[in-house]
């Protein structure tokens, strides 16, 4: 969902200053299937723009962190939390580049669950993105990550066109091989697209932290 540069943070902006949403208002639909069953923690959302996943976590009662390398996403963000209802768990909207150290949680030692949602970057900078969700982690944590699949750039639709950006399940997990997690489950899942003739494939893949001393890589 963002990049790494000044440059890069300078079109985003550009970007987030329109006068409509650019992401959905609703969470990812494979955020809401894989977090609704969990309770309520800390939450850190990586490179969330808009926030509207963050949200939709502090309107379940989450501790939720939503953090993005624009300044005017992150303002966005704060706005559109004004609309949560009384009672919704505490939400706030950092800037933050998603390789550099996560933003510190407001309690405790780590986050209990950290949410990458499309943050699209090539190899090196994107096992550096994962490698810092999961020190961000408290051991047991989630730590869920959804991106657009290498293989919907000939067989899905829409998404990024540069292959480079693109990460299929099987490279994910060779990502975190020599990180602190272990794989709950890694897979290719199919996304339907309105006005499109056939669905986006994304790559959906949920880790647990553990402690430092265990490296158990795959399933």
């Amino acid at each position: 969902m963002s990049g790494v540069s000044t440059m890069d943070a300078t079109a985003w902006d550009a970007r987030y200053a329109g006068a409509d949403l650019v992401w959905s208002s609703e969470p990812n639909r494979f955020v809401e299937e894989l977090v609704a069953p969990l309770a309520p923690g800390l939450a850190l959302d990586v490179a969330a723009g808009e926030g509207r996943n963050a949200l939709w976590l502090a309107g379940r009662g989450w501790d939720a962190t939503s953090a993005d390398f624009s300044p005017v996403a992150v303002e966005r963000a704060r706005g559109l939390s004004e609309r949560l209802a009384p009672g919704a768990g505490p939400f706030r909207a950092l800037v933050a580049d998603a390789l550099e150290p996560a933003p510190p949680p407001p309690t405790g030692d780590g986050y209990d669950l950290v949410l990458f949602a499309y943050l699209q970057l090539p190899g090196p900078e994107w096992a550096r993105a994962l490698a810092g969700g999961v020190a961000a982690a408290v051991p047991g944590g989630t730590v869920l990550v959804v991106c657009h699949a290498a293989r919907n750039l000939t067989e899905g639709v829409g998404g990024p066109r540069d292959p480079e950006v693109l990460h299929d399940p099987d490279e994910v997990v060779a990502a975190v091989a020599d990180l602190p997690v272990e794989v709950v489950s890694a897979e290719l899942r199919e996304r339907p697209v309105d006005g499109a003739d056939r669905p986006a494939l994304d790559t959906v893949v949920v880790l647990r932290r553990v402690a430092d001393e265990v490296h158990p890589g795959g399933s």
